[in-house]
């Protein structure tokens, strides 16, 4: 007798717009988690109630579900919206996301969403950031919350915060790395044309006495050096490429990405070899030479360091 294997459920995700939504921090997650053969996930756009929401930004929005979504989501997305430090959300879509998260699904806030996030008392004792014009409206609303205004986004497990908009696409990245595995991220973020990977200890905003006008000073040395992870990447390697003296690429590269030149490049090759262990029959061995750590053992010792598990594991758990 044959016998049907039964599909995978597809991991649910909820975006609850508020009244001045606004429209890119709704999009965001409707489209990064849009549901494909590469993007095993359903997504509901949802509001208070049914019907129409007066968004931000000159636009409104026609929501098919009310807070009955926040019950049926592993995910719970709270997209940015205007005047976040004046009224809360209604207490009813508060309990709703209590109830979610007691439930226990995640909530993700983008941007100025952290302030409705935070007015359901579960962000209190925790780190969490919001958009950097907001940063201090935040921490004098609810003083409860540990406000970092240093970084693109926060996971405190359960509950997730981002900075502005853009950073929404590096939160959304990064939760879909944890779902699916790096592969599955990588091409997400090729699909956006967005960067694969941004630390969320990266600065928000790094302010400047003269405007650079090419853009990120080192993203040319960073792409430069994810081609050639097999060869040897010291900071004098990547200050020459760069053209600046190793002490000045090692802090304004920290600036730029949240990490110092060659923890950076470590990360870089730990990703290289998750990519390695979900795609190809590569052994360990041949992947640690592939990404520049020499031996299997060497490759080991730093997965285990950076990501907390092996890469046998690691290849159990996102190798079908």
């Amino acid at each position: 007798m044959n016998r049907v294997t039964p599909l995978p459920r597809l991991h649910r995700v909820a975006a609850l717009v508020l009244e001045g939504a606004k429209p890119l921090d709704v999009g965001i997650p409707a489209q990064v988690f849009t549901t494909r053969a590469s993007m095993p996930y359903e997504v509901r756009v949802c509001g208070a109630a049914p019907g129409l929401i007066t968004g931000g930004d000159g636009l409104s929005y026609h929501v098919a579900d009310g807070l009955d979504a926040l019950a049926w989501a592993d995910v719970v997305f709270l997209p940015g919206y205007r005047f976040p430090d004046r009224e809360d959300p209604p207490g009813a879509v508060l309990d709703a996301l209590v109830a979610a998260h007691d439930r226990g699904a995640r909530l993700a806030a983008i941007s100025t969403g952290a302030f409705a996030l935070a007015a359901t008392g579960l962000l209190d004792g925790k780190r969490a950031t919001t958009h950097w014009h907001y940063t201090r409206q935040l921490a004098h609303k609810h003083p409860g919350v540990r406000v970092d205004e240093n970084v693109l986004f926060v996971d405190e497990g359960s509950v997730l915060t981002s900075a502005g908009a853009a950073s929404g696409i590096d939160l959304c990245l990064h939760l879909l790395r944890g779902d699916l595995g790096v592969a599955a991220s990588n091409h997400a973020a090729r699909r956006l044309v967005a960067a694969p990977y941004r630390s969320g200890g990266q600065a928000q905003y790094v302010p400047r006495s003269v405007p650079e006008p090419l853009g990120e000073r080192f993203a040319a040395t960073r792409e430069w050096a994810l081609h050639r992870l097999d060869k040897p990447l010291s900071l004098e390697t990547l200050a020459r490429h760069a053209a600046v003296s190793p002490r000045t690429f090692s802090r304004r590269f920290a600036d730029d990405t949240g990490h110092p030149p060659m923890q950076w490049v470590m990360r870089a090759r730990i990703d290289r070899a998750r990519e390695l262990l979900e795609l190809s029959q590569l052994s360990v061995e041949q992947i640690a030479v592939r990404v520049g750590l020499g031996t299997g053992a060497n490759l080991r010792l730093h997965f285990q360091r950076v990501l907390g598990t092996t890469p046998s594991q690691y290849r159990r758990t996102f190798v079908a």
